[in-house]
């Protein structure tokens, strides 16, 4: 009995440790896999073979030597960029408005979904819900365009509401001091609605029991969101917070060049724009390249160590 006890105990443990083959898995789950091999080209074509573009930044890009033949220059353009007087006005205005973003739009969707989770008439919530998203699907030129006809100082709404109250005007549209909460406003009134369904998507996870038990504990509307529905936005606060944090130096091209002009330049030009000026109206493409690459570097290391510190604090992070 002993003996088939050992050979029975074998027995499971070389059926335990047994593991099919890749060729016998890929001939079981062909048809699985062919789903996945569009998605799988997309990325590779889209995502990863044009990251052999990035060597740009080291050479000396002559578009009639071609790619190869182009002279090898090392980090020069990183020297050059880092050296030229703009870098300082560059970057501050990058941060000085990533930070605003952070301050005022990233918690603009969190309190917009906290106040329609309070709304209790199924009917209304809707119709509001429907009004905040619609600016999502408008255009950015729309948006400056409306902007222009509500600021601009011959006509504009505000501006002829000002002077027919006060007696003065503001120049909204060239003061560099008006350009940041510009962009903020645009950026809330069109992407705030939009940014409340993964909230609203979370807290309709919340299980309702935990609301009722904290009716009968007494928990009055604010003791409610404080610790149950907060809480329950937690993580996902953190996993955006973590992925905003890789756009610190991202502040978007389209919406900052339509605002953009001579006299608010000072506060005005950012990275992206910077890029364009210098890459498709002077033909500096290894050095408009060196300045995206220093970007998605400075994203990477932020996104890897606020994960790190967000695990540190107890929270589950990207990965």
């Amino acid at each position: 009995m002993k003996h088939n006890a050992v050979t029975t105990s074998a027995a499971a443990q070389r059926t335990s440790v047994y593991r099919p083959s890749i060729m016998s898995r890929l001939k079981r789950d062909k048809w699985m896999y062919a789903l996945l091999l569009p998605g799988l080209i997309y990325f590779l074509l889209f995502k990863y073979v044009p990251m052999w573009g990035v060597l740009l930044a080291f050479k000396n890009y002559q578009p009639f030597l071609g790619f190869w033949k182009s002279d090898w220059v090392g980090f020069e353009h990183f020297r050059l960029f880092f050296t030229n007087p703009d870098f300082f006005m560059l970057l501050r205005n990058t941060l000085i408005l990533s930070f605003y973003n952070l301050l005022f739009f990233f918690p603009a969707p969190i309190i917009a979904a906290l106040m329609l989770n309070e709304i209790r008439i199924a009917l209304f919530k809707r119709a509001v819900q429907t009004l905040i998203y619609v600016p999502h699907f408008i255009s950015m030129v729309i948006v400056a365009s409306l902007t222009y006809v509500f600021l601009t100082t011959e006509g504009g709404v505000v501006n002829e509401w000002l002077n027919a109250h006060t007696g003065k005007t503001i120049d909204f549209l060239t003061s560099p001091d008006w350009f940041r909460p510009m962009i903020i406003i645009q950026t809330i009134w069109k992407e705030c609605g939009w940014g409340t369904i993964i909230f609203l998507a979370a807290l309709a996870a919340v299980d309702v029991e935990q609301y009722e038990a904290a009716i009968v504990d007494g928990a009055n509307r604010w003791k409610q969101m404080w610790h149950i529905t907060l809480p329950a936005l937690r993580s996902t606060i953190v996993i955006l917070l973590i992925l905003r944090m890789g756009h610190v130096l991202d502040n978007g091209f389209e919406q900052i060049y339509l605002m953009l002009n001579p006299l608010n330049r000072e506060n005005a030009e950012v990275f992206d724009t910077y890029v364009y000026m210098m890459g498709i109206t002077q033909g500096a493409f290894s050095y408009s390249t060196a300045v995206g690459l220093f970007k998605a570097v400075v994203g990477v290391i932020l996104v890897l160590g606020t994960n790190w510190l967000a695990k540190r604090f107890g929270q589950s992070g990207l990965y």
